[in-house]
């Protein structure tokens, strides 16, 4: 399993950034803008390539009929959802299904940079559980934004809580995603990091 990126919604982005700097010990940079979806982000490397998406509504954009991952209804940040790369992305969907889960459709994306460079990938839009089972994702021949964000982070190890974790493990081992399942009362995804500042848990 090969974590691609962690993404943790946001109500402002720059507010979130400086929060984060304080935290973390390192100064996410600004990824670009996902036009149409009335979104932005910033970006901070977890590895070579992993890295962290902090995502937030965008107010230079109009208002979209809806923000992916509940963003539009945020009261505070929190992790929302997280990633799973992969080189073959049709063939990692077809794998999944024959083990009982359907990730979903393979769909493009894409987003904006702030020198207007856009970077595509193919990510599988299936529904998601709570925010907790992750999607595929495949970048082709684009550069990997890990290899740009800032580094000085690594990411030590994701958890997920759950109030029923029997209920989601089946999904997890079709996606062939090995991380620790422990039971609570509310549902949460929990990235455990390692940088300046030490030890810091964002959920």
């Amino acid at each position: 399993m090969l974590v691609d990126h962690l993404i943790y919604a946001v109500p402002e982005l720059t507010a979130a950034v400086a929060d984060l700097e304080q935290r973390l010990g390192v100064r996410a940079e600004l990824g670009g803008r996902h036009i149409g979806l009335g979104t932005h982000n910033a970006l901070l490397a977890l590895g070579p390539r992993t890295y962290l998406e902090i995502i937030a509504p965008d107010p230079g954009q109009p208002e979209p009929a809806e923000r992916p991952f509940g963003i539009s209804d945020l009261d505070g940040s929190r992790m929302v959802g997280w990633a799973l790369a992969c080189d073959d992305i049709d063939r990692a969907v077809t794998e999944a299904r024959s083990h009982g889960y359907d990730p979903g459709e393979v769909a493009d994306g894409h987003r904006t940079g702030p020198t207007g460079t856009v970077l595509r990938w193919r990510a599988t839009d299936g529904p998601e559980v709570a925010d907790l089972i992750p999607f595929l994702i495949c970048w082709g021949g684009a550069d990997h934004p890990a290899r740009t964000a800032p580094s000085g982070l690594s990411l030590t190890s994701v958890q997920i809580k759950h109030p029923d974790p029997g209920s989601i493990g089946p999904a997890l081992t079709a996606l062939g995603a090995d991380v620790e399942i422990t039971w609570a009362a509310t549902p949460a995804l929990v990235a455990h990091l390692a940088g300046p500042a030490g030890h810091v848990v964002l959920e």
